[in-house]
């Protein structure tokens, strides 16, 4: 089946075929308790029929009502992104401010006439993918307006490829699995694989400028996009398919991440490339954090270009890839469908041993194309796995509260932010939620001239005090990410969750730019009010 048909989870991200087991429930219990000291048992999953909902704020007229619902469960369904605390909510049947109603229009003249509707009577639009938003970027705003969620699970095709100019032109509804089954038989892929791929849709990621797989060169899906067309109040909004074009600035530079505030992305060219069969990878020890950063620098300065190029603190690198909590784990990973990958993993691991790293050489893994398999094995085959086999819900309702928070900042600022960072949020962490708690920090992507930290941090929490700890900790983490130079995020998004900081980071000038282009296209600001800023 594929992954459009089926039902979405409300409670944690994906399906419900994703939903973690009562045995898992329950053995993330235990590991909780046994940190936290406390007797931990999993909240029941509560039955969306048997939750109370309030009326929809708006009647559907008879000419939209074949994909226009008001139907409760689905309004349900719909109410939530995939932040831990919109999951926590949803696993406690709380559901106060869920849409009046939700479309699944399956063509282009049932997508005008739904927004049609929404303008005419001034109904909030929220764009909706995959709804794996983790900065409240599908969720209703508060006040009286009535809202209407527009699912795009409809727009699920693979249109057209162009295997002579390798790009393929894709529905926005397409989720990431279904898309590289379309583009395996042709020997192609997007190779665009965020930590939501199996979840997330292809006009999410463009909305959201996501970032995927490539720790180093191409980071984001801004990388591949060759056109993009919209539908906003106004009219279509599209753009000329092009390699490339110096005419002025660009139109699809408005599209990408602009978080479903000026229109409703339908479909985009990609480009593709040749499906890989060649692969090295190798995983080396630091002794210390700042060593194994300064080896990443060196590495991505070189222009060598890998594939994957992360570095984990000793706190991930124990908890994720099982070393001994003192030392710091870089992995190296290249592909290619060309060639044998061979000797630049051997560059590659020369300059991190040149710059303090140990390695084994029977630890650099390579696949001369026969399908021997890479990143596999050891810690990096260890990270491997936690790393892909994150699951959103099994942890959620047991008293811990745990998120993360992720910037890009040069390479000459890096030492002095990181441990302006850590002393903050530590210091912030220690005061909310007591000794019990985790900071950590990898890289999750490198440029060559600074580094994209990814922290993450938990603690146990007194139920019912989630989200005020919660946003104290944010609130620490966003002032000291800002003001020390970073960006208030580098792949999450802004949506409502980052709004102060991004306020702070961007030009004054830009966001009355940007006001003007939503007047215009959008002159009610019926879509997605309070995403990056309120309107006028």
């Amino acid at each position: 089946m594929a992954k459009w048909q089926q039902r979405r989870s409300f409670w944690t991200w994906g399906y419900e075929s994703d939903e973690p087991s009562a045995a898992q429930r329950k053995a993330a219990a235990k590991v909780i308790g046994e940190r936290t000291g406390l007797n931990l048992e999993p909240p029941p999953i509560p039955d969306l029929n048997q939750i109370d909902v309030r009326n929809a704020r708006l009647k559907v007229p008879a000419k939209l009502a074949d994909w226009v619902s008001t139907d409760p469960v689905e309004r349900l369904l719909h109410t939530y992104g995939g932040h831990p605390l919109e999951l926590q909510r949803a696993l406690r049947g709380q559901f106060d401010n869920p849409p009046d109603a939700v479309a699944h229009p399956r063509t282009d003249d049932e997508l005008e006439a739904t927004l049609a509707f929404a303008d005419q009577h001034g109904h909030v639009v929220i764009p909706y993918g995959g709804a794996t938003s983790v900065v409240w970027g599908v969720s209703v705003p508060a006040g009286d307006r009535a809202a209407i969620t527009v699912d795009m699970d409809h727009f699920h095709k693979v249109l057209e490829i162009d295997e002579v100019s390798r790009a393929a032109r894709i529905q926005a509804g397409v989720l990431g699995p279904d898309l590289e089954d379309a583009l395996r038989p042709h020997g192609l892929t997007l190779r665009h694989f965020p930590q939501s791929f199996p979840w997330s849709t292809v006009g999410g990621w463009i909305a959201t400028r996501s970032g995927g797989h490539y720790a180093t060169n191409h980071t984001h899906i801004d990388d591949f996009v060759e056109s993009t067309r919209m539908l906003t109040p106004q009219g279509w909004w599209e753009s000329r398919r092009l390699p490339g074009s110096g005419a002025g600035p660009s139109p699809d530079r408005l599209v990408l991440g602009s978080e479903g505030t000026l229109g409703i992305i339908t479909e985009s060219w990609l480009r593709l490339q040749a499906r890989p069969t060649f692969r090295a990878t190798a995983g080396v020890v630091f002794a210390d954090w700042a060593t194994g950063g300064d080896a990443v620098r060196q590495i991505v300065q070189a222009k060598l270009w890998p594939a994957n190029l992360r570095l984990l603190d000793a706190v991930e690198a124990q908890a994720s890839a099982g070393l001994d909590g003192l030392k710091a784990l870089l992995i190296i990973g290249f592909e290619s469908a060309s060639g044998p990958q061979n000797e630049q993993i051997r560059q590659a691991v020369a300059i991190a041993r040149s710059a303090g790293g140990v390695i084994e050489d029977d630890q650099i893994v390579c696949d001369d194309g026969s399908g021997k398999a890479t990143g596999r094995s050891g810690a990096v085959g260890a990270w491997r796995d936690a790393f892909i086999g994150v699951n959103a819900g099994v942890s959620s309702g047991l008293g811990l509260l745990a998120d993360t928070f992720e910037t890009a900042i040069t390479w000459d600022a890096w030492p002095e932010f990181d441990a302006r960072v850590r002393e903050s949020v530590g210091k912030v962490l220690l005061e909310v939620l007591g000794p019990h708690t985790r900071l950590s920090c990898r890289f999750t992507h490198v440029y060559p001239d600074g580094p994209a930290p990814y922290y993450s941090f938990s603690g146990p929490v007194r139920p019912g005090a989630e989200d005020e700890h919660w946003q104290i900790i944010k609130d620490a983490a966003m002032e000291a990410v800002v003001s020390a130079g970073g960006t208030v995020t580098h792949h999450h998004a802004v949506g409502r969750m980052h709004r102060p900081g991004w306020k702070q980071q961007r030009p004054e000038l830009f966001e009355q730019a940007l006001r003007a282009v939503k007047r215009t296209i959008d002159p009610n600001g019926i879509l997605n009010p309070g995403v990056l800023f309120d309107p006028d």
